[in-house]
């Protein structure tokens, strides 16, 4: 009976005559537009969920919308059925009316910009233009159902692109009904998913992103997008961004055409710093404050104080010999140059970002869609929680409205928490300082008592090994805290119950930046700013909770510990990102492939196959937007300590593009389409942060970098004419009495010494005012605060100048803007026109046929009397 069974079901699948990779109704006709999911319950909500379901797509069906159910006998599972949703013609044209939606009117006749003059030496990394511009430009309007003649509609199965046709009918699964409960109404398909109502709603993928559609099938965009996109071997070719646009939406098309921007300026911020780089290493050998340090007969006789208390022993200057050189990597003249370029970078990046997005608006139609946004897009959640409706000002209509006391508490706990969480960061990072402080004496101990670590301590000395480690350990506490707050965050965000979808992301995005700044960079500006400035001096130290002593600096500066501390973080996130981009939903697809894969013999179909995919989410572009911007802030915040950081980024986000490419049409659901006309509060955060940078900046060539101190002695204290740095590591080292340690800080091991050295500018033993800074110090500092100053205004008065010389929208982009509107109001003209003189003629005809029967009757009339 089994057999036959089985035997019968597989005759009744061959009826329906699809292939696996069909995205048509049973018919072969009707176009799948969208999927729902779900499984039967056994659970005492079972029933409910059913009679959900059942008005659900009883109210979808009154809207025009076509269902065809797929039974769970005949997916592979045996447990999944799939709603399969068609959107006929009348329905896209009434919602596409609703929406705004503009389509193509007239092929346009505006020329193209001029060619680019290095096109012939571009060549290899361009497109073809099949591919670059699959489709021709057009003049575009709203569209409306009583103009269809106006319209450049040819066949109505492709006048709708697949990615329109996939939002329109998610415009209407987010508002329909499916009940009432508590005397509210409920609808949305959200709602549905969150009660596990439905386990997925999803639009289909083209086909196989490995091979092209076979006929009646329309083209197969999702191949021709991981053939010329999504390929590591396409690495260096630009990106279809038109084709992008067509097949995933605005919104995910202007988040690529951002990081391929921001790539590409990155290119020439990495070409200066590799140079600066280069720099540093050529000039290595020929550094006077290296040269002292490796000294036998300079750095090796000069005895520094211990760097902790009791358990840590004196030690020789030229035991840091290989830290300083490669602190002269880093901090070396081309270090302000560097940090100067960085702050005019970012003003020409963020300029031309400007101009680029301007140009985007107007080649995507999206010119006019901030007011569309504003009136269209609200949250369903949002009108579902809403008892109160107000008047809106613009549309003179009656709308849902939250008052803003029923939202205050709300708020009011979201900034508790956003707060507790950042001092929950702080926390940790104060707990990473007690143990670099806490470990610090015994690697000390063990590198100084350990014979056989003679190799070792050449390379790490105890304060670049307390570094590292201290280094990793914050890494691992960023990564843990990051995972929790997500979650937190997300949730607290839709208890403000936010208006629109753009209020929604507006919120998340400034609670998870404020969040992931503090948590990525907060141990970055400890190291820049106050590691080795509030140190005090041997027998009077500044202790941490009265315990530790405060961390000081190498001789050589802070720099090569603030490179070190950004190398990691920067370094460990983009790997540790790309990394689970590529793995994580390769993993789980096919682990969901291999439990859902138990009945091979039946059809694995197209619907099927997508919906063993990972599903992108409504916050997956989210999470893609604050890791480039966090990226931004490691590549202009710190720039100055590590030139290598934009070549670092470049590298980097060449391999991002083509992983999110891939995981997008390999390893996701298709998104929804939606539309974005920038990339929303992410520019404001962007400028933010160039401001900041100029500061951050300047503070680390003046505070943390060794510049500034040997500018001043190499003019105002040198005494050798041929060599003026000369001397300068003995004249930055203060001397200290070994009488005046207190019990506290005295080494455990007495010695016969009688002074040791420490970094700081202060006056010797036999002095009168001994150990109070003295006149150095205050020129040093006088230096320092007159860089800071003339740096921030050079650096501001210049960003001013390139902003107001760089117009935000370029001067052709204006005259094509133009252009196209004067084109579209004559061709609406000339149609409205050209209607009117059509019905004319007819109403013309049709009194004449009349004035001719009645003058027929009246003829019929009188030959009968």
């Amino acid at each position: 009976k089994r057999y036959n069974l089985f035997l019968r079901r597989r005759l009744m699948f061959k009826k329906c005559l699809q292939s696996k990779d069909s995205i048509f109704f049973r018919d072969g006709v009707r176009q799948i537009d969208f999927v729902l999911s779900y499984v039967d319950d056994i659970k005492k909500e079972g029933d409910i969920k059913v009679e959900r379901r059942r008005e659900f797509e009883i109210n979808l069906r009154k809207t025009g919308l076509e269902l065809e159910t797929e039974d769970k006998r005949d997916s592979e599972d045996g447990k999944t059925y799939f709603v399969k949703i068609h959107a006929p013609w009348e329905v896209l044209i009434t919602y596409a009316e609703v929406l705004g939606m503009k389509m193509p009117i007239r092929e346009s006749d505006i020329p193209p910009p001029d060619a680019n003059p290095f096109s012939c030496v571009l060549g290899p990394l361009k497109l073809k233009k099949a591919v670059k511009h699959p489709h021709p430009e057009y003049f575009t309007a709203q569209f409306t159902r009583h103009r269809q003649e106006l319209f450049l509609i040819e066949d109505e199965s492709t006048f709708f692109p697949t990615s329109a046709r996939n939002r329109i009918v998610y415009y209407i699964l987010s508002r329909c009904p499916f009940g009432t409960e508590e005397g509210k109404k409920r609808f949305g398909i959200e709602r549905l998913l969150n009660s596990k109502t439905y386990s997925s709603a999803f639009p289909l993928h083209d086909g196989q992103y490995w091979k092209p559609s076979e006929p009646p099938s329309p083209v197969n965009e999702r191949y021709i997008l991981h053939k010329n996109w999504a390929r590591f071997s396409y690495f260096y070719k630009e990106q279809p961004l038109n084709l992008i646009r067509r097949y995933y939406g605005e919104k995910i098309g202007i988040y690529f055409v951002f990081l391929g921007f921001y790539t590409e300026m990155l290119s020439y911020a990495a070409v200066v710093g590799l140079a600066c780089f280069i720099y540093g290493l050529l000039s290595m050998e020929g550094d006077s404050s290296s040269r002292e340090i490796c000294d036998p007969e300079i750095g090796g006789q000069i005895l520094m104080c211990p760097l902790c208390d009791q358990l840590c022993d004196y030690w020789r200057l030229n035991t840091t010999c290989l830290a300083s050189k490669f602190s002269h990597l880093f901090d070396n003249e081309s270090t302000v140059f560097f940090a100067i370029f960085m702050g005019i970078w970012v003003t020409l990046f963020l300029e031309f970002w400007k101009q680029r997005q301007a140009k985007l608006e107007y080649e995507w139609d999206m010119v006019d869609f901030e007011e569309e946004q504003q009136q269209l897009q609200l949250r369903p959640e949002f009108e579902a929680m809403c008892k109160h409706r107000k008047l809106n000002a613009v549309t003179k209509e009656m709308e849902p409205h939250m008052p803003l006391c029923s939202r205050i508490p709300w708020y009011l706990l979201s900034g508790a928490t956003v707060a507790l969480w950042m001092s929950l960061v702080i926390a940790c990072m104060v707990a990473v300082i007690v143990y670099r402080l806490s470990v610090y004496a015994t690697f000390a101990t063990v590198m100084e008592s350990e014979a056989t670590l003679e190799p070792v301590r050449s390379i790490l000395t105890p304060q670049l090994t307390t570094s590292l480690t201290g280094s990793c350990l914050n890494f691992i506490v960023i990564l843990i805290l990051n995972f929790f707050y997500e979650k937190i965050s997300a949730w607290i965000t839709k208890m403000e119950i936010p208006r629109t979808y753009q209020e929604y992301e507006s919120s998340l995005t400034l609670k998870m930046f404020l969040f992931q700044f503090v948590n990525y960079y907060s141990s970055i500006f400890y190291v820049a700013f106050f590691k080795g400035k509030i140190v005090g001096y041997p027998g009077k130290y500044t202790y941490m909770f009265n315990i530790w002593r405060s961390e000081e600096c190498d001789p050589a500066g802070c720099l090569i510990e603030l490179t070190t501390q950004l190398t990691i973080i920067m370094f460990g996130k983009q790997i540790f990102g790309n990394v689970k981009e590529a793995i994580y939903p390769l993993a789980l697809n096919w682990w969901r492939r291999r439990k859902t894969r138990t009945n091979s013999e039946k059809l694995y179909s197209r619907w099927e196959q997508d919906h063993d995919l990972e599903s992108f989410g409504n916050l997956g572009l989210f999470y893609e937007y604050l890791e480039t911007v966090i990226q931004f802030g490691f590549v202009t915040l710190f720039v100055a300590s590590f030139p290598l950081a934009p070549l670092l980024a470049l590298l980097n986000n060449i391999i991002e593009i083509r992983v999110d490419a891939w995981k997008l049409t390999t390893q996701y659901r298709r998104p929804v389409a939606s539309k974005a006309h920038s990339i929303g509060v992410w520019q404001d955060i962007l400028y933010g942060m160039a401001v900041l940078s100029v500061a951050t900046n300047a503070f680390i060539v003046a505070f943390t970098s060794d510049i500034i101190p040997r500018l001043v002695y190499f003019y105002a204290y040198s005494t050798n004419a041929t060599d003026p740095l000369k001397g300068y590591i003995n004249n930055s080292l203060s001397v200290f009495l070994i009488a005046d340690f207190t019990n506290r800080t005295a080494p455990a091991e007495k010695r016969g010494i009688l002074t040791c050295r420490y970094r700081d500018y202060r006056y010797p033993p036999e002095h009168e005012s001994k150990y109070s800074p003295n006149m150095q110090f205050w020129h040093v500092l006088a230096a320092k605060m007159t860089f800071i100053i003339v740096m921030e205004h050079v650096v501001f008065l210049v960003k001013f100048l390139l902003a107001w010389m760089i117009p935000d929208v370029p001067k052709d982009v204006v005259e094509r803007i133009k252009r196209e509107k004067l084109m579209t109001v004559k061709i609406l003209h000339d149609f409205e026109l050209n209607k009117l003189k059509e019905n004319l003629r007819l109403n013309s005809d049709l009194f004449a046929k009349e004035v001719m029967i009645q003058e027929n009757k009246v003829q019929l009339a009188k030959s009968t009397m």
